[in-house]
């Protein structure tokens, strides 16, 4: 078992587009069992490749006790009108605001052996899925944020005891 460290807010990691898995060896299926070790830990609902330091496009999630992965994962729809929900982020520790997400999605992407994996619904699981595809993309929560929260956001980063 290996859970990894998180990778924090200024992590240059963080902030660059993730490129897709080709091949599928020895390395990616070691990823994977290190993005389902460092999932399981309680309070986290996902975490993508980019905040345990991999520059690839995986995320693990862990939503209601439902534990899986997801390789090359591509957000292809979402529904509903975009609202505010409470939202942290576990490369942004101990901050909490309100983001926009869509109360439904679907992401596509494949597993270890190449099947498709389709991941879909509402709730925690859209809110976990449109969160993890943006950390795919170098994109952090905060960036969700309405302007004046984002504002008191980045204050928060700044005046943290791990920034």
């Amino acid at each position: 078992m290996t859970v990894r460290p998180i990778r924090l807010f200024g992590d240059p990691v963080l902030r660059a587009v993730s490129a897709p898995i080709g091949v599928i060896d020895d390395g990616v299926r070691s990823l994977v069992q290190d993005l389902l070790d460092t999932v399981e830990l309680p309070g986290r609902a996902g975490v993508a490749a980019p905040q345990i330091g991999v520059g690839l496009r995986a995320f693990s999630y862990n939503i209601d006790g439902d534990i899986g992965y997801v390789l090359n994962p591509v957000l292809v729809e979402t529904r509903g009108e975009p609202q505010l929900v409470g939202e942290g982020c576990l490369s942004v520790p101990g901050l909490w605001h309100e983001a926009v997400r869509y109360p439904w999605a679907r992401v596509e992407g494949i597993d270890l052996d190449g099947n498709q994996v389709v991941l879909e619904g509402e709730g925690l699981l859209a809110q976990a899925l449109q969160h993890e595809t943006d950390h795919l993309e170098g994109m952090l929560y905060l960036s969700r944020l309405p302007p004046d929260t984002r504002r008191e956001a980045m204050r928060q980063v700044r005046e943290s005891d791990w920034f």
